[in-house]
């Protein structure tokens, strides 16, 4: 299967070391360096479980470097704190580029939408439009821009902020499926639940859980069966420490 995804990609990186005492100046731990992790994170991360799920990927994305930098304790796995960089450099998709993509080569679209300013809701809208196969998480405010999209992924919070624009846009709510963390998510007032594990870093669940969900569901074409292995992986990546993949 052939995806096409468009998003912000970052490098994630994780910085472990040993916090065993305070900075005598100031109320800071002190942290020694002792190992350090790199990986794709955001839509990257998207793209390299979808890629691990055996799919064909074509992906764009911001052309400068946005950096998430963590720095954790290692006994603990604590975040003590978290360094970016590059947010606001990010210029956004030109509507023309995408206009002149070939959509049919591809049996699905994944938007991730970190909301840095890549994808503007007139780039959003225009995507859905190519396409009758086309998956979304977003950070953004849910309007009619999102109306043609297939099903769209948000967490609870992200719902909240969203709610009042979502019930003015007829069918909209219908497409949602809202994860709730530790209770697995829903969808048309069905709850999916999730096995209890031990959670280690939630950082890139929600990447895993979009990749899976759109792989199955392109597959299958089977929503409830899609959400249950989506959940499954999410399950597997929260369970190991910094940004994990299928």
């Amino acid at each position: 299967m052939r995806f096409l995804v468009f998003g912000e990609n970052c490098e994630d990186v994780f910085q472990y070391g040993s916090a065993t005492r305070l900075d005598p100046a100031a109320p800071a731990p002190i942290l020694v360096p002792q190992r350090r992790t790199v990986n794709s994170g955001m839509a990257g991360n998207v793209v390299t479980n979808l890629k691990s799920l055996g799919a064909e990927v074509v992906f764009y994305t911001q052309p400068n470097k946005i950096t998430k930098t963590r720095f954790v304790d290692e006994k603990t796995n604590h975040l003590l704190m978290r360094l970016d960089i590059g947010d606001s450099e990010t210029s956004p998709l030109a509507i023309d580029f995408i206009k002149s993509i070939d959509f049919n080569e591809f049996d699905c679209i994944v938007i991730s939408d970190y909301c840095k300013g890549f994808l503007t809701y007139e780039a959003v809208e225009e995507i859905c439009k190519k396409h009758n196969n086309v998956f979304i998480d977003t950070k953004k405010i849910i309007n009619e821009s999102f109306s043609n999209a297939t099903f769209m992924k948000i967490n609870s919070v992200e719902y909240a902020s969203s709610k009042d624009s979502i019930s003015k846009v007829k069918g909209l709510e219908d497409k949602l499926i809202v994860t709730t963390a530790k209770d697995g998510c829903t969808y048309k007032g069905k709850t999916y639940p999730v096995s209890r594990v031990e959670v280690k870093d939630h950082s890139g669940a929600g990447d895993t859980f979009l990749a899976a969900l759109a792989f199955k569901y392109t597959e299958i074409k089977d929503i409830d069966l899609s959400i249950t292995f989506a959940n499954e992986c999410a399950t597997k990546v929260v369970s190991k420490r910094g940004v994990a993949s299928i």
